[in-house]
């Protein structure tokens, strides 16, 4: 089954942690990719700050394009990634081994993904 697993986090929490506590959790990262690299259907990503984001969200009178995120949540999405495992219980397994769960304000939200279409017809 895929799921899309998605790394958040709270920007306040991560400014308080160290550089070098940082640096090394975001070693273990890197290697945690190459360890679970059998279970990951791509590449993943990283994405730059959430002070960069553009959003389209409707409006009455049409899309509209406004600077930053849309959603008021204290904690952004920094990256994601598409695993393919046999069912929730190995996601959230492989999950909890997610390096910076250590870290304060760490979440990491999995989701079936739509793979199904006729489903829906």
């Amino acid at each position: 089954m895929k799921y899309v697993i998605m790394f958040t986090s709270t920007p306040e929490l991560d400014d308080a942690v160290p550089e070098e506590r940082r640096q090394e959790v975001y070693g273990r990262i890197y290697e945690w990719f190459g360890t679970n690299a059998d279970k990951i259907s791509d590449g993943g990503a990283e994405l730059l700050p959430v002070s960069t984001a553009t959003t389209v969200k409707s409006a009455p009178e049409g899309p509209v394009v406004v600077d930053g995120p849309f959603s008021e949540a204290k904690e952004v999405v920094g990256g994601f990634s598409v695993i393919d495992v046999p069912d929730l219980d190995d996601a959230i397994a492989l999950v909890k081994t997610w390096p910076s769960m250590e870290l304060p304000g760490i979440a990491v939200e999995i989701r079936p993904m739509v793979t199904d279409y006729s489903q829906f017809e």
